[in-house]
């Protein structure tokens, strides 16, 4: 499918977090921006009055957009960050490396010091963020330091030097704020156990060390100490609304590729994430046809091959989601856990919202391929021998036992056809029967569709569970007709859809489209019933009382109704007020006999 034109790339954008990139003509990127919401963000470029010179040329430059879907706010920053710097686009305020977001260190070192930095190094320390917030990474730092006492010298405590005792403590040591491994006061296991335990809080999981602020903070408040005490929940509140862990950047994640697919009955989709130096650098993803039901592994493996030429890449190492064979001197992951499966992860979501954006683009300008698609994943989800292209869904309305109807709502190629859709007066049952009801419903359509010689359905859906299907099932056994149409019951609380003689009802995926449509079909078929039971209900009560009126036809009772609006305002309507409706002839007999019933004169 070729690159859709600007609208409809702009009608189907994700309502997601993430970055978008504007190109030209000439498939230059001219613009990076980060958005809350993708959608909105990148609309309000093309619907809004710019008062801005630049951002009018701008827009009038967009040729194509692309957009890299990310979890939060904070990942969009920090990837719009890294490819502002990588791509330099004309629109974009040049970003230098000395103004990068700030990370803390953890020095690969004796008695390690940790301290913030804003330049990464590939040293063996271990680097935690980046963080978007200086404020976060003081708190942090102040954290740790509220519960561990750590060095802030920059010496070397080689144990030769300490055992020489080439160091004295300092003021840190006798404020109480360092243990004085310098003079051999503090073990190196003991150290460690407190870096190791400052690693779990700055990874997010700092649970212990919150409960231990909240215990000071109510001690403090216990003691009069206010305004202490406020600084402490001052800094319970930032550390609770901290974004501890980024996918979009990792130091230890350096010059690797990154693929993931998704696939459906016709296509496949892969996303591809390069890295370079732990940071997002480009994410494309290749949508590929499929001839002859390739697997996944195959259509990946061919994937991979072309977008690595594609894009010259000459990283040593993939991500992928299961083991490929792509005959490259490569070493390949397939991440289970931490950082490494996290961007496998994010890979996975842009392929899943590239599928869904071409879904919706299809539907725009192909709407037929739309349709096919549809119908092949169903036969498939469904377990059935054909693609279901005319369905038919049944419900019974009946309320408190009153007027029983019952409804029969026709899709076509996944679409309602509404000219089609029927509704049922139950005939043959007495009293509030959904089983019977059901029954003669389905009787009664099927009996008709073959005499008229009309084109029967490929797939019938009951509103119900094992009861009301059993008892549809009854009428097609009678017509003969048990293996000529696939049907299904779906019971509403679990979605569950139970087929002909298997105990053991099917689950689909709860976001599959499948399931949607069978969903807006039980919908529709409840709304269409509900509808004709109000209209049947309301015309019955209007029996027991208008209709009873001696000499009044129902042509009258319209033009009342129409004019008054219901029974009770022309029951205390005026005589002159009936006579400028129906004449006088008819306005006495409705008159009369609402002031004989009720003992008023005139």
């Amino acid at each position: 499918m070729e690159t859709p034109n600007l609208e409809i790339q702009l009608k189907t954008l994700p309502n997601q977090p993430g970055v978008y990139q504007y190109f030209d003509k000439d498939d230059t990127i001219i613009y990076v921006g980060k958005a809350k919401n993708l959608k909105k963000r990148v609309s309000s470029y093309f619907t809004k009055t710019h008062d801005n010179g630049k951002t009018r040329v701008l827009v009038k430059k967009i040729v194509n957009i692309k957009h890299i879907v990310v979890d939060t706010e904070t990942d969009a920053l920090l990837l719009e960050n890294n490819l502002i710097k990588k791509y330099k686009p004309r629109y974009n305020v040049l970003l230098k490396d000395d103004k990068s977001y700030p990370w803390i260190c953890i020095k690969n070192e004796r008695f390690p010091r940790v301290f913030s930095t804003r330049r990464v190094f590939k040293d063996g320390s271990d680097y935690f963020g980046p963080y978007t917030s200086g404020k976060t990474v003081y708190t942090l730092l102040d954290l740790i330091k509220g519960l561990y006492s750590l060095r802030t010298c920059n010496y070397n405590l080689s144990q030769e030097k300490v055992n020489s005792g080439k160091y004295k403590v300092c003021l840190e040591y006798h404020l109480g704020n360092c243990k004085g491994a310098c003079e051999n006061r503090e073990t190196e296991a003991h150290y460690n156990e407190n870096i190791k335990a400052i690693k779990e809080i700055l990874k997010g999981n700092f649970k212990d060390s919150l409960q231990q602020f909240k215990v000071q903070m109510r001690e403090l408040a216990d003691n009069m100490q206010f305004e202490e005490a406020h600084k402490m929940k001052e800094k319970i509140e930032v550390l609770e609304n901290y974004q501890s862990r980024s996918t979009i950047v990792n130091p230890k994640i350096s010059n690797v590729d990154v693929f993931s697919i998704m696939s459906d009955e016709g296509y496949g989709y892969i996303n591809f994430l390069q890295l370079s130096y732990g940071s997002i650098i480009r994410s494309h993803t290749l949508e590929i046809k499929k001839k002859l039901d390739e697997s996944d592994q195959e259509l990946l493996e061919l994937a991979i091959t072309e977008i690595r030429q594609r894009f010259n890449s000459n990283s040593k190492e993939i991500y992928v989601p299961f083991k490929v064979n792509i005959g490259e001197n490569l070493k390949v992951t397939v991440p289970q856990l931490g950082d490494k499966k996290h961007i496998l992860d994010l890979s996975l979501r842009n392929a899943k919202y590239f599928r869904m954006e071409r879904f919706k683009q299809i539907k725009i300008v192909d709407p037929d391929r739309h349709a096919n698609r549809i119908m092949a994943q169903m036969k498939v989800d469904l377990r059935l021998s054909e693609e279901p292209r005319q369905i038919e869904c049944f419900d019974n309305s009946n309320i408190q036992g009153t007027n029983p109807v019952a409804a029969c709502v026709v899709f076509k190629d996944g679409k309602p056809s509404k000219k089609d859709y029927r509704h049922f007066n139950i005939k043959t049952v007495v009293g509030p029967d959904d089983f019977a009801s059901m029954e003669e419903v389905v009787y009664r359509r099927y009996k008709r569709l073959l005499e008229e010689d009309e084109p029967l359905p490929q797939l019938i859906i009951i509103d119900g569970g094992k009861g009301q299907l059993s008892s549809a099932l009854k009428s097609l056994d009678a017509l003969g007709l048990r293996n000529t149409i696939a049907i299904i019951g779906i019971a509403k609380r679990l979605e569950e859809l139970f087929y002909p003689d298997d105990p053991i009802p099917l689950y689909l995926d709860k976001k599959s489209e499948t399931l949607k449509i069978i969903q807006q079909l039980r919908n529709e078929a409840h709304r269409f019933g509900i509808e004709h039971h109000r209209n049947k209900r309301s015309k019955s009560a209007l029996n027991t009382e208008l209709e009873n009126i001696p000499g009044v036809g129902d042509k009258t009772i319209v033009e009342l109704l129409k004019h008054f609006k219901s029974a009770k305002r022309i029951a205390n309507a005026k005589l002159d007020e009936l006579e400028d409706v129906v004449g006088v002839s008819r306005a006495e007999k409705v008159y009369n006999f609402y002031h004989e019933k009720n003992k008023i004169k005139p």
